[in-house]
């Protein structure tokens, strides 16, 4: 008896039950599993399972209520998803990017004086993409009606108790939010009071979101009255948001409030099915987004560090850190200066940024000391063509070098890190008829400018492009384009089957979190949720996404576990270190256990993400 109430004593008190080597439980189901970056929005998830949806039905109905709760993105962003079909046994891709709006050019900023879009605001917006994202992976490969998956987030935007990160976020951000009258009427219902925000556990109605939301289930309604089918429905409500009353509102409610956007503009965007990115890893097939974002920097990582054997090196050694580090950087550096949208020209040289022989090449320039001035390299040769832009990336070399004035050493509160670390949220849904889902959706945090009565928040992806090609010409901004973006979901096959699905947020940190997290379990044989909670560290070399897109070279932010030796090897290397307590990112992923036919779940302890399986 002594015995047991020790136990509990130190189970509730927060030390970790035998056998646990976890600060979270693994999470471990048979017909279905759910995680995302809130408890609510996971709980949205398990009742679309239990009404007998699918992951993908399940996926985007978490997606709606991770929206309706401002998880770090709203209605009026955008989303991106890596989907297995187990009946075709491919991963597709989902591009509900939005594109920039007519009149948004780099003459139009520049007049501004502007060296990038701004951060904040109707001109950081770009079109929105999650409506249609989410209702085109619904028809196509869900098997519920919108009215069922749209539910659980229509009940909630007639109000839900919002979390106290939310609403001091909220609080904290309102001296921009009072300059958007719409936005005002959302966010503050206390306008006036000392605190004007809604208290934590506060009922938090949208009205408006949920008449959004209500017409476009009403059109699916009215469809499938007329005698469409399923995804005919589903897809008529889909032309009601981009064409239109709901779009006519979104247009007129932006542009009053100095946005850009036509009704052309939402009426010529279009969600794009696509084929992803993939390369091999020791046998491992691992699936990325296109160019358009940040993802095949993982996949150029993962080619230059097959040449090396990192498990001989041992979990975060010096060595480990140092050579992981420095892929990341030869990655990265490609990344600022090649990636832009494939749907215009000049088309990124992919074939080359993705060829083993590349790699390799690239591989030879890991130093035993830390490179602050690394550059992009020249993919082109590699598939056979001759680069175009030799002279800018004469130019890109000079940007380097006055990047790397100053300190890099970041402080708790830098403004820098804060940008760079920008969160969203991630979802993952699988179930046992074999569907398996990864998506990072964004855009529309909170402080978001709200399109008019429509209670959609606009993205503030436009921040993303760039104004000058000698910085990346195959991002610089133009009307109907996508920006290149840091969401970057995650998908991995063994043997034909899915093997592990994985995404994350935070910025420009997401694929070095992500990228460490594949190799914690492929190369170190931990368990998915030891992976989701294990340190990793963070490089700040490349260009921030964000804001002024600066860089840190040879900063880098260790877990505090990290021991005084490897701290002096690595300083002895150039490197100028910063300390966190945990520095995994809020991570989130399924690992498929083929043997005993379950799935494994991990959610980090880095934020409020959540899981829920069956």
């Amino acid at each position: 008896m002594r015995k047991l109430i020790l136990l509990i004593t130190l189970t509730l008190s927060g030390t970790l039950a035998v056998g646990q080597t976890t600060q979270k439980p693994p999470l471990h189901g048979k017909h279905w599993m759910a995680i995302t970056g809130k408890p609510l929005a996971a709980t949205a998830g398990s009742m679309i399972f239990n009404k007998g949806g699918n992951a993908v039905d399940a996926a985007c109905g978490i997606l709606a209520a991770n929206c309706t709760m401002w998880d770090v993105l709203s209605w009026g962003g955008e989303t991106q998803a890596l989907i297995y079909n187990p009946k075709t046994k491919k991963v597709i891709a989902i591009n509900a990017m939005g594109v920039a709006p007519t009149g948004a050019t780099p003459e139009f900023f520049k007049e501004k004086d502007m060296a990038y879009p701004p951060e904040f605001g109707p001109l950081a917006a770009t079109t929105p993409g999650t409506p249609g994202g989410l209702m085109t992976m619904l028809a196509e490969y869900g098997t519920l009606s919108l009215a069922e998956v749209l539910a659980p987030a229509m009940e909630m935007a007639k109000g839900y108790p919002i979390e106290a990160q939310t609403a001091t976020i909220i609080e904290n951000q309102k001296h921009l939010i009072k300059e958007w009258p719409y936005s005002k009427k959302v966010f503050l219902p206390h306008l006036g009071e000392e605190r004007e925000a809604p208290y934590p556990g506060e009922v938090f109605v949208q009205e408006d979101l949920f008449q959004t939301l209500k017409k476009l289930v009403d059109a699916e309604k009215e469809a499938l009255a007329q005698g469409k089918n399923r995804k005919e429905a589903i897809y008529a409500a889909y032309a009601r948001f981009y064409t239109g009353d709901i779009a006519e509102e979104i247009v007129r409610g932006t542009r009053e409030q100095g946005g850009l956007f036509t009704m052309e503009d939402l009426a010529k965007w279009k969600v794009k099915i696509e084929e992803p990115l993939q390369v091999n890893y020791r046998g491992i097939d691992v699936y990325k987004l296109q160019e358009w974002t940040q993802g095949p920097a993982m996949l150029q990582s993962l080619n230059i560090l097959e040449n090396f054997d990192l498990k001989s090196m041992g979990y975060n050694s010096a060595n480990y850190i140092h050579t992981v580090y420095q892929a990341m950087n030869l990655a990265f550096a490609d990344r600022d200066f090649y990636y832009g949208d494939p749907a215009f020209e000049p088309k990124s040289p992919m074939k080359g940024l993705l060829s083993k022989e590349y790699a390799r090449e690239r591989a030879k320039l890991i130093k035993p000391i830390n490179d602050p001035e690394i550059g992009p390299g020249d993919p082109y040769p590699f598939q056979g063509e001759k680069n175009p832009f030799l002279h800018l990336l004469e130019k890109q070399n000079e940007v380097i070098a006055y990047n790397n004035h100053g300190t890099a050493i970041l402080g708790p509160d830098d403004p820098f890190l804060e940008s760079f670390l920008a969160g969203t949220t991630s979802i993952q849904t699988a179930d046992a008829e074999g569907w398996v889902v990864s998506v990072t959706p964004s855009g529309g945090w909170v402080p978001a400018t709200i399109a008019g009565n429509t209670g959609v928040g606009l993205s503030q992806r436009m921040q993303s492009f760039v104004l000058d090609e000698k910085l990346n010409p195959f991002n610089v901004l133009e009307p109907g384009k996508r920006p290149r973006v840091t969401l970057t979901p995650s998908m991995a096959l063994k043997d034909g089957k899915p093997y592990f699905s994985f995404a994350v947020q935070a910025g420009d940190t997401q694929d070095q979190n992500l990228l460490q997290m594949f190799l914690n379990v492929v190369e170190f044989d931990m368990t998915v949720q030891e992976a989701a909670e294990a340190a990793n560290f963070n490089s700040y070399q490349m260009q921030s996404s964000f804001g002024a897109h600066e860089s840190k070279p040879g900063a880098i932010t260790l877990n505090t576990q990290i021991p005084s030796w490897i701290r002096g090897d690595l300083k002895k290397r150039g490197y100028k270190m910063d300390f966190l307590e945990r520095t995994s990112g809020p991570l989130n992923a399924i690992w498929f256990d083929w043997k005993h036919g379950t799935f494994w779940g991990g959610s980090s302890n880095h934020g409020e993400d959540y899981g829920i399986a069956w």
